[in-house]
């Protein structure tokens, strides 16, 4: 007896797309990501347009106005100095989210660099580059970076330094492996006959196929090098006065009497850090998600 077919049902599939492509899709279908990347941009935007939207300088001293709760003047008050709190916070956001994109830029250029002649070139050159790596992951990362800047003096540039060099270790790692995984694919061997050196198939073919993980990263180094900054600068390592940031509005903020009195000191920066880190673990793994070849729909 004959069986009926059944009608084919038509699901929409990836086919055909380009990564880019699929990998725009899949972000804009999760929410935690896209709500984490709204706020990032409105933290940047906050940043940039600082002068236009306080009203009182951020380092101006007024004895007389010093502890006010917030008022239709002082949105979140003043501090022990008379100074404005919600232009600090929002100056601050200028150096915390500066440190965090400068830093994890020198981590990226390093470890790009390194891990790529590690994963390509091979032999020597990857043992050494690997031993290098080995050693700088043995040094606990705020041990090192309280010394050094306890020996340097406390400035915003030193904490980008120190970040980005002690940082470099896992991305080079991440694109050492990336590499030694497609390096001997066709059109690697296909780049090779056609003559081209060695950078530049590195530049031209390799780096392109790896740009994913390396996005991933960037977004996830910014979280540390802010989170460095605050714990830096609220161990008086970091940011110097009157220059502010978050890390050194909690540092000013911890006396007992703050923590009691005055909440206006200590809460928002705390907030700050707390929205901005978490957004960006929310667009990191978005990112991760949306950019994983192995990932079916």
């Amino acid at each position: 007896m004959a069986t009926k077919l059944e009608k084919p049902i038509m699901v929409k599939d990836e086919k055909g797309l380009s990564p880019w492509k699929i990998a725009f899709d899949r972000l804009k279908k999760n929410k935690l990501a896209i709500m984490g990347l709204i706020i990032l941009v409105i933290l940047l935007l906050l940043a940039i347009t600082a002068p236009l939207i306080t009203i009182h300088h951020p380092y101006h001293i007024n004895s007389a106005n010093k502890y006010q709760s917030p008022s239709n003047e002082h949105w979140l008050g003043t501090d022990e100095l008379g100074r404005d709190t919600f232009s600090r916070l929002i100056y601050g956001s200028r150096v915390s989210l500066s440190v965090g994109l400068v830093s994890t830029g020198i981590a990226v250029i390093i470890g790009v660099t390194l891990g790529s002649i590690a994963g390509y070139i091979g032999g020597f050159l990857d043992n050494s580059i690997m031993r290098l790596v080995d050693i700088f992951m043995c040094f606990p990362f705020f041990v090192m970076a309280i010394t050094i800047a306890a020996l340097t003096g406390p400035s915003i540039w030193i904490i980008m330094i120190i970040s980005g060099i002690l940082s470099w270790p896992r991305i080079a790692r991440i694109v050492r492996a990336e590499i030694l995984s497609i390096k001997q694919r066709e059109f690697i061997e296909a780049a090779r006959a056609l003559g081209l050196n060695s950078r530049d198939i590195i530049i031209k073919h390799v780096l392109p196929n790896i740009f994913a993980p390396i996005i991933v990263f960037a977004t996830l180094g910014m979280a540390g090098g802010i989170l460095a900054e605050a714990g830096l600068s609220f161990l008086g390592m970091g940011v110097k006065q009157p220059q502010s940031s978050w890390g050194n509005m909690l540092e000013a903020a911890r006396s007992m009497r703050s923590l009691r009195l005055h909440w206006w000191l200590w809460i928002p920066p705390g907030i700050m850090v707390f929205i901005t880190i978490l957004s960006i673990n929310f667009l990191g793994d978005g990112l991760r998600d949306a950019l994983d070849p192995k990932l079916k729909k």
